[in-house]
């Protein structure tokens, strides 16, 4: 299930730097999944193979997540190397060429070996060998196979606070789900920065699996 949701005019994407002018709209590719388990805000889902871009960051959990996204979008709106066969004769040639990636919706963020880790996940119409190379070599492309993930949903401010409370909330529902994380929890953001708090769309997601008997 490939999930679409629709950005209205005047809407910087997600963590900034990129804007729309008035009156356009965009859709937003979203990592298909289905849900396995719903209680109240609560999900468990199962996610299929996607593939993502990645760039580790280091700094403070409020900030990493701009710096990430600078990196990011660079790729995705052009700061890449498409390669291209021309001709099967002799000589192969080749062109090198930029190509803009369509945005996609949330941009996560998780910790990785001291680092925080944060991903675009590319649009599905993309294979690893159709997509164009990054020239920048903090960002680095990754397939990532269908995965069990717990999710709790949430709007309101990006604080770490608010964050860890929600972290807090799915790991007690986990527990009573009989699910064992078996990865870093993961931050998700699907709006701009200046979108009005309690409109936010916000996600807190931990790669789980169930325990035996459960």
């Amino acid at each position: 299930m490939r999930r679409v949701i629709q950005v209205l005019g005047g809407v910087v994407l997600l963590v900034g730097g990129f804007s729309l002018g008035a009156g356009q709209a965009m859709a937003i590719e979203e990592p298909g999944y289905t849900v396995i388990e719903q209680v109240d805000n609560f999900e468990l889902r199962m996610y299929e193979p996607k593939i993502v871009a990645e760039t580790l960051v280091e700094g403070d959990f409020s900030e990493v997540g701009n710096e990430g996204f600078r990196r990011l979008a660079g790729y995705i709106f052009g700061d890449n190397r498409k390669q291209q066969d021309i001709d099967m004769t002799a000589p192969v040639s080749q062109q090198s060429d930029s190509e803009k990636i369509a945005m996609t919706a949330p941009v996560s963020q998780e910790t990785l070996d001291g680092k925080w880790r944060i991903t675009f996940t590319m649009p599905a119409e993309y294979t690893m060998e159709t997509l164009p190379m990054p020239l920048d070599d903090r960002v680095i492309l990754k397939q990532e196979p269908a995965q069990l993930m717990a999710a709790i949903r949430y709007s309101g401010t990006w604080s770490r606070e608010r964050y860890q409370e929600k972290e807090a909330s799915l790991r007690a529902f986990m527990d009573a789900q009989g699910l064992r994380a078996v990865g870093e929890p993961v931050f998700a953001r699907y709006n701009a920065p200046f979108t009005l708090w309690f409109l936010r769309r916000n996600e807190v997601l931990i790669p789980v699996e169930r325990l035996q008997g459960s």
